[in-house]
C-alpha cells in the first residue's frame, strides 16, 4: 500500500508515464482488439472488453484511494451493483438487508429486477435499532449506504460488518457520497465498497460510471470474472475523463464541504425550514458516529421546507444557479425533489414511512463562491411564495 498522502495518490496513484513516450498522461487506448504475434501469444492483451490500459489505470487509482487491492470498473453504478449480485448467482435462496434509506436505482433493481430470480430483499434503519434484529442468522449479504440517500443517515460500518460477518454475510458499503476522501470502509470492516464513480469521484457531470473496490478473495475472483463475462465495462473515453476528474478530487471535497457549512448555518437559522439533514451538524443523529469514521463531509445537505409540496416544487424550480436535475457531486450546484425524481419508483407510502417527506428538497452543493449560493436560495425562498 502507498505511503503517499491522498492529495499526492490522485495525481500518481496506479499511473505512470507511458513508456514508449513518456507522455505524463495516461493515453485514451482506442482500440477494440490488440495484434497477436502468434495464437494466443501476445502481450497481455487480447480484447478490449477484457483488458483496456486507460481503464486500468483507472481502477488502480481508485483502489489505492480506498486501500484495496482491487479496483473493477463498470459503465455506471448500477451496472457495478448488478455485477456484485451476480456474484452470489450460485447461491441458493440468497438473502439481501439493505438499508432503508437508499438511492432509489438501487431499490429499483433490488425489487423489480432480482427479486424476480429468486432473490430475497429486507430493509433496515443500520442507524438506529437492533442490528441483531436486522441482520439475522440466513443473511448472505448487507448492502449499506452511510450516509444514505436523500436522509443523510450515517450508520456505524464497524458494527455492522462484525454482525455481517458473526452470521457469515458480505458487508458492500456504497461510499459515493463521502469518497475515499472522507470516509474509508475496507479499513473498518466492509468486504468490498462499490461507487458511482458520476458523481463525485469524476466530479465534473460529463460521465457515467461505476466502481468496486476489494481486498476479499471472493469478490476479487467472482466480480472480476463477471466483469469480463458480463461486459458491462466503461469504454477507454470514460476511463480517461473519471481518471482525469479523480485529480481534484481532494481540493473539490474541501470546497463542497466549505460552501455546504454556510449554506447549513443558513438552512438552520431561516424560519421556514422544519428540519435539515447533514451530519455534521452537532444535533444530527448521526454527528456522534460522523465523527468516529469520517474526516468530513462534503456537499450534500437534504432540508425539508415548512410548506406543501407545491411550495417545495415551485422553490426547487425558482433557483438560477442550483440546476434542477438528477444526479449529484458536480462542480456545479444541483437542487432536486427526491419524491418526484431520485426517489419516485419508491412507492409513496414507504418514502414516507422513512422520512422522505413529500416536501424533502436534496442540495448538491457545488464550488461556486457560497454567497452567489446563499442568495440564490434566498431568492428562490421569496420567489416561492408568489
Amino acid at each position: 500500500m502507498s505511503t503517499d498522502r491522498f492529495e499526492t495518490q490522485v495525481i500518481h496513484g496506479g499511473q505512470s508515464h507511458e513508456p514508449r513516450t513518456g507522455a505524463v498522461m495516461t493515453p485514451v487506448f482506442q482500440t477494440s482488439t490488440y495484434a497477436q504475434e502468434y495464437p494466443a501469444k501476445h502481450t497481455g492483451y487480447e480484447y478490449a472488453r477484457t483488458h483496456n490500459p486507460t481503464r486500468e489505470a483507472l481502477e488502480a487509482c481508485i483502489a489505492t484511494l480506498e486501500g484495496g487491492e482491487m479496483g473493477i470498473a463498470f459503465g455506471s453504478g448500477l451496472a457495478a451493483t448488478t455485477t456484485i449480485l451476480h456474484a452470489f448467482a450460485g447461491t441458493p435462496n440468497l438473502k439481501v438487508v439493505c438499508g432503508d434509506d437508499v438511492y432509489g436505482g438501487t431499490y429499483r433493481l433490488f425489487e423489480k429486477v432480482f427479486r424476480g430470480h429468486g432473490m430475497s430483499f429486507s430493509y433496515a434503519d443500520f442507524s438506529a435499532g437492533d442490528l441483531a434484529a436486522a441482520i439475522p442468522e440466513g443473511t448472505h449479504l448487507v448492502w449499506l449506504e452511510t450516509p444514505t440517500n436523500p436522509l443523510l443517515k450515517i450508520a456505524d460500518i464497524r458494527q455492522i460488518a462484525a454482525r455481517a460477518h458473526q452470521v457469515g454475510a458480505k458487508l458492500v458499503v456504497d461510499n459515493t457520497f463521502a469518497t475515499p476522501y472522507f470516509q474509508k470502509p475496507l479499513s473498518m470492516g466492509a468486504d468490498l465498497v462499490m461507487h458511482s464513480t458520476t458523481k463525485y469521484i469524476n466530479g465534473h457531470s460529463d460521465v457515467v460510471g461505476g466502481m468496486v473496490v476489494t481486498s476479499d478473495t471472493f469478490f476479487k475472483t467472482q466480480v472480476k470474472f463477471l466483469q469480463n463475462a458480463v461486459g458491462a465495462v466503461p469504454g477507454p473515453w470514460d476511463s480517461w475523463l473519471t481518471l482525469r476528474g479523480v485529480k481534484t478530487l481532494a481540493v473539490r471535497m474541501e470546497r463542497h464541504q466549505a460552501n455546504a457549512k454556510q449554506i447549513v448555518n443558513w438552512l438552520t437559522k431561516h424560519p421556514e425550514v422544519k428540519r435539515v439533514h447533514y451530519p455534521l451538524l452537532e444535533t444530527d443523529p448521526g454527528y456522534a458516529v460522523a465523527q468516529k469514521q469520517m474526516s468530513g463531509f462534503g456537499g450534500m445537505v437534504s432540508f425539508v421546507l415548512d410548506a406543501d409540496l407545491t411550495r417545495a416544487e415551485k422553490f426547487c424550480a425558482s433557483t438560477r444557479l442550483f440546476t434542477l436535475a438528477e444526479s449529484l457531486g458536480g462542480v456545479e450546484s444541483l437542487i432536486e425533489l427526491p419524491a418526484a425524481m431520485t426517489h419516485a419508483s419508491v412507492p409513496p407510502e414507504k418514502r414516507r414511512a422513512i422520512g422522505i417527506d413529500d416536501g424533502l428538497i436534496r442540495l448538491s452543493v457545488g464550488i461556486e463562491h457560497a454567497d452567489d449560493l446563499l442568495s440564490d436560495l434566498e431568492n428562490a425562498m421569496q420567489l416561492s411564495k408568489r
